[in-house]
């Protein structure tokens, strides 16, 4: 089943690898092992031929890096259990696979179409029990709700109207203007790179649904107030005013001593 696609706007968060990279780019492939799934297709709610074609294209574009059966290399981390909302987070926002495995994982285009990544997710679903893809419901969250929770647990890193912001050791937490609600939820599910993980005992489903709704409300908010700035808040904003008075103070200046 596709995952949904409710999206109202127009991404939380630099991160760790996920699905590697193709063979072609890393040479010669590991020494096979056999993958022993720890659930079906059927437990996982996948079609039994979404996990074979999704296993067939993870060993020839993933397994390079991820092992085979998703055991871990070197290269890239242990799939087994991850679920299915890490696997769709990376691969339907673009972060995975990596063209070299020392890059940090960017948001941008989907290197696989939306049923490659159905079959993909199918497939690491599969590999042991994990958080699957959420069901976000926009209507009944309370955008005034997801406002505060965001304030709270999200502003420090991705800042208040949501642009993103540096972090410490070279990190960078992501803009989520273009994020869905859907992989919104999921972040905050799987918590990918240096974000946290947040829990329904932390974050319930009515919360996180909330903050999803708050985000898609940022990308799509009416600037009042004027120029935004990219959203810089009022001081660099107030900065901005002030120099260029200033200029056209000084400009003046110059002119009327020059006409004198």
């Amino acid at each position: 089943m596709r995952r949904p696609t409710l999206k109202t706007a127009g991404p939380a968060l630099a991160l760790v690898a996920l699905l590697g990279v193709p063979t072609a780019v890393w040479g010669s492939q590991p020494l096979r092992q056999d993958p022993s799934p720890s659930a079906s297709g059927a437990a996982t709610g996948a079609p039994d031929a979404d996990v074979a074609a999704g296993q067939r294209l993870f060993e020839t574009s993933c397994a390079t890096c991820h092992g085979f059966g998703g055991t871990g290399t070197d290269n890239g981390p242990r799939l087994m259990g991850v679920g299915a909302a890490s696997a769709d987070f990376y691969l339907s926002t673009g972060r995975m696979p990596l063209p070299f495995s020392d890059l940090r994982a960017r948001r941008k285009r989907p290197a696989f179409n939306e049923q490659q990544i159905d079959q993909l997710v199918a497939y690491v679903a599969s590999l042991g029990e994990g958080p699957p893809i959420p069901d976000v419901d926009l209507e009944a969250a309370d955008v005034g709700h997801g406002g505060e929770l965001f304030r709270l647990n999200c502003a420090s890193c991705h800042g208040f109207a949501g642009s993103g912001g540096a972090l410490s050791d070279g990190n960078q937490a992501p803009a989520l203007w273009d994020a869905t609600p859907t992989e919104i939820v999921e972040a905050i599910r799987i918590g990918p790179g240096t974000m946290p993980v947040f829990s329904e005992e932390t974050l319930s489903k009515e919360d996180a649904d909330a903050i999803a709704k708050y985000t898609s409300y940022l990308g799509d908010a009416t600037d009042r107030g004027g120029a935004p700035l990219d959203y810089g808040g009022p001081i660099p904003e107030g900065f901005v005013v002030w120099l260029l008075g200033l200029g056209l103070l000084i400009g003046a200046s110059v002119w009327i001593g020059r006409t004198r």
